[in-house]
């Protein structure tokens, strides 16, 4: 879907600050790109800083922040559908904090032991991530606790969009177009800001059952939908964060949605490539699928020099064999 409210002008100017502090970091370097053929390059979030996914260099830098202005903060909380979580209690690990993670009933045995190996405290919620946000929130309010959502319409998830802009900082601006996973759209508000001044623009990639950001465009608000369950787990998000809608709105050229069985292709495709690559990530090859068939989107954008975001390894890896074999 072609966004009519395309504005690059109105876009928000990214915040570089994260980028100095994550090269401090033990492990730190930039991810690799791959190239995959014709024009078309993979940039992969599969090892970063030592976890299977983007995530921590948001979650890195919003505890930074956080602990700046408040070196009492003994304890994080969280929700996610997985990749969040466990890069919420890498980083409480690493700052001698202790954690609270909530996840969604749906969220799978893989995920869940991997945010407990990382030493926190693990609260499954009967209900869906939207929920589970709103537990986490809750528990945030208690003293000398912080909580650190990617969702929320300032401070913290504000911090999230500005530490994923260290992703982007390791691209050159030479790229016809950029597809980009998005959930609730602090991944894709980092794209656009950077899309924006680069001159590059952004196409955000969602699950077809849970398109929040189509919806919330067609609608000129944000707008929540039903999600009735995705393998796409990191993408299985009912509405976008209000911290990133303001940049979304006006910085996102257009959508595409893919189904679970497109991304399977995808990662099948993928790992012929030699290339583990999960289904939050390989939803971007998925799309680029079928990107080669809209007349509409294609008119708006090249295919010369295409980059994908490939934000995740296989976090579930038990699905991930599964689906590859």
């Amino acid at each position: 879907m072609l966004n009519q409210a395309y504005d690059i002008a109105a876009v928000p100017a990214a915040v570089p600050d994260a980028l100095a502090f994550h090269r401090g970091l033990d492990g730190y370097a930039p991810t690799p790109l791959h190239d995959l053929g014709g024009g078309v390059w993979l940039k992969d979030e599969s090892g970063r800083l030592g976890l299977p996914a983007f995530k921590v260099l948001g979650a890195s830098w919003a505890v930074e922040r956080a602990l700046r202005a408040d070196p009492s903060i003994t304890t994080l909380v969280a929700a996610s559908a997985g990749n969040h979580g466990r890069a919420v209690a890498h980083v409480a690990r690493l700052r001698g904090l202790t954690c609270r993670v909530y996840l969604p009933a749906r969220s799978v045995a893989a995920r869940r032991s991997a945010i407990a190996g990382e030493g926190a405290e693990v609260v499954i919620v009967e209900g869906t991530y939207e929920e589970a946000v709103a537990r986490a929130a809750a528990d945030g309010a208690a003293p000398r606790v912080f909580e650190l959502a990617d969702v929320g319409a300032s401070g913290p998830a504000e911090w999230v969009i500005d530490g994923y802009a260290t992703l982007f900082s390791e691209l050159d601006t030479d790229w016809s177009v950029a597809l980009v996973p998005v959930g609730v759209g602090s991944l894709g508000a980092a794209a656009a800001r950077w899309g924006a001044a680069a001159g590059v623009p952004v196409l955000a990639v969602e699950p077809d059952v849970a398109a929040c950001l189509t919806a919330s465009l067609v609608a000129g608000e944000p707008t929540v939908v039903d999600t009735p369950g995705t393998a796409m787990a990191g993408l299985d998000c009912a509405e976008v964060s209000l911290a990133a809608w303001p940049t979304l709105e006006p910085g996102i050229r257009g959508t595409i949605t893919v189904s679970d069985a497109q991304t399977r292709d995808a990662m099948r495709e993928l790992a012929a490539r030699g290339l583990a690559i999960g289904d939050s990530g390989a939803a971007t090859l998925a799309a680029l699928h079928k990107l080669r068939s809209d007349d509409e989107l294609l008119a708006a954008v090249s295919l010369d020099r295409v980059l994908l975001i490939a934000t995740e390894g296989p976090t579930d890896p038990d699905g991930y064999a599964a689906t590859v074999a």
